[in-house]
């Protein structure tokens, strides 16, 4: 498949992700399951014990495919799993597509990235690869909740990287930034619906 033609899936797909969690958005207020945690957990007792491993797996796939902004996910686990255990199934979910995302890219190299993120966002950080400065830029990148972290776990792919220190940056720097996402957006979601009168 071309890059142009998969850029325009992947957008399509980006797209239909973003009206489906909209709905679910509008479907949960309308129904009150997003009012309560109460509520919240009598919907996911459907699930059964695979709850949390279908939302782990969720957010792993997020980040080798990402059609839906990653915080998105990071504010369902804390209210659909509660502060602590949302917070770690995002982080076991992220961390886990985060390292699947480096060897895609380590077997695959620019191919795969041309494929599926735009050539702004490449041409923005691509010169970070130049030298031997990547390895720290991408570890404070990786800290900050506002960095494109999908994008860089891929680019992190291409270059002289080893597997283990990406491994320890991970896992050391992700959990500021997925707290910083999770129980920032959360706390905003919460205001603004207590400021519409929906919670």
């Amino acid at each position: 498949m071309k890059p142009f033609s998969f850029r325009i899936m992947m957008n399509a797909s980006t797209a239909a992700g973003l009206a489906a969690c909209a709905a679910l958005a509008f479907y949960g207020f309308y129904t009150g399951i997003f009012r309560s945690q109460e509520a919240l957990g009598a919907f996911l007792e459907g699930f059964g014990v695979w709850a949390p491993l279908i939302f782990v797996v969720f957010q792993a796939v997020q980040v080798v495919i990402p059609i839906l902004p990653g915080g998105i996910g990071c504010v369902a686990g804390i209210l659909v799993f509660g502060p602590l255990a949302g917070f770690i199934y995002n982080y076991v979910g992220i961390c886990l597509g985060s390292l699947a995302a480096f060897l895609l890219a380590r077997k695959y190299g620019q191919p795969i990235i041309e494929s599926m993120f735009s050539p702004k966002l490449r041409a923005k950080y691509n010169h970070w690869t130049e030298g031997r400065r990547f390895n720290n830029l991408f570890a404070v990148a990786i800290f900050m909740p506002v960095a494109p972290d999908d994008f860089l776990c891929y680019l992190a792919g291409t270059t002289k990287m080893t597997f283990r220190r990406f491994t320890a940056i991970i896992l050391l720097g992700k959990p500021l930034a997925i707290a910083a996402y999770s129980f920032g957006l959360s706390t905003a979601i919460t205001y603004l619906a207590r400021l519409f009168g929906i919670a």
